[in-house]
């Protein structure tokens, strides 16, 4: 073998050793890079979502209770048509909250109507303009605050939620309560992804799709007489929306007692 033929294979060689390298740099970088994307990348599933059934079926499931409980709040909404009970969730709902008995406490929510009310549905409020178009903040630096959301909260029968635009950070004061009570079980795709008891209490009236695009941040325990009478009103066609919700003679809230506060930190 002469010279030039060994400066040629050491030189063939040279590059058959850089080449591999470089594929084994290459496939290195991109096994990290994938690791790394995957670890950052937020878990968009719900904590629901992420439980068994059998897990979902051990947490405690504050709706499912009358007696207000030490790390809840209360209060009353006078209404027109006659006196709700109400206790809230701000442990679970803290923004919620705070917004609500915050406004409370400022006389906000006095002579605002049930603007919105569908019978087998729902009762809304909390406009001071009795339109539906305005809402007030009074946390998150004044601005609408985000949705949240608990696998101990649900849309069952009764439940107080915050009304929103659709988007994430849109709630604020508005709010509805829950009326129908029909049997909505079979609305339910996965029964899994529910607590057994949630399951029942959907049974006896909710709106089940509504979980997890509204804030549920209290529940009724007294007065469910008087949202069934409210939704029950007489309505015409809302001119803007086409939707047959606005009621003829709507109730108002004529003032909101704080039965038991709640002190939230600075």
């Amino acid at each position: 073998m002469n010279k030039k033929t060994k400066i040629i294979i050491a030189a063939i060689a040279a590059v058959v050793v850089v080449v591999v390298a470089g594929l084994l740099i290459f496939f290195l970088t991109r096994s990290n890079s994938s690791n790394d994307s995957s670890s950052s990348s937020p878990d968009r599933t719900t904590e629901s979502s992420t439980m068994s059934q059998a897990d979902l079926n051990k947490l405690d499931l504050p709706q499912l209770s009358n007696t207000v409980a030490s790390d809840e709040a209360e209060v009353r909404l006078e209404t027109t048509a006659g006196n709700i009970d109400i206790k809230l969730f701000p442990k679970l709902a803290p923004l919620a909250v705070q917004n609500f008995l915050t406004l409370a406490k400022q006389g906000y929510y006095k002579d605002n109507e049930f603007f919105r009310v569908i019978n087998n549905f729902m009762i809304q409020t909390g406009d001071p303009s009795n339109t539906g178009t305005g809402s007030t903040s009074v946390v998150n630096d004044n601005q609408p605050f985000s949705t949240e959301i608990s696998n101990r909260l649900y849309n069952i029968r009764g439940a107080v939620s915050l009304a929103n635009t659709g988007q994430p950070d849109s709630s604020s004061s508005q709010f509805f309560i829950v009326q129908n009570s029909q049997n909505m079980t079979g609305q339910i795709s996965d029964t899994s992804k529910y607590p057994q008891k949630i399951l029942d209490a959907y049974a006896h009236g909710g709106y089940p799709s509504l979980d997890g695009g509204y804030t549920v941040f209290g529940q009724v325990i007294s007065g469910m007489d008087i949202v069934d009478k409210i939704a029950s009103a007489q309505v015409q066609t809302n001119s803007q929306s086409g939707e047959a919700s606005s009621p003829v003679h709507p109730e108002k809230i004529t003032g909101v007692t704080i039965l038991k506060d709640w002190k939230f930190k600075k």
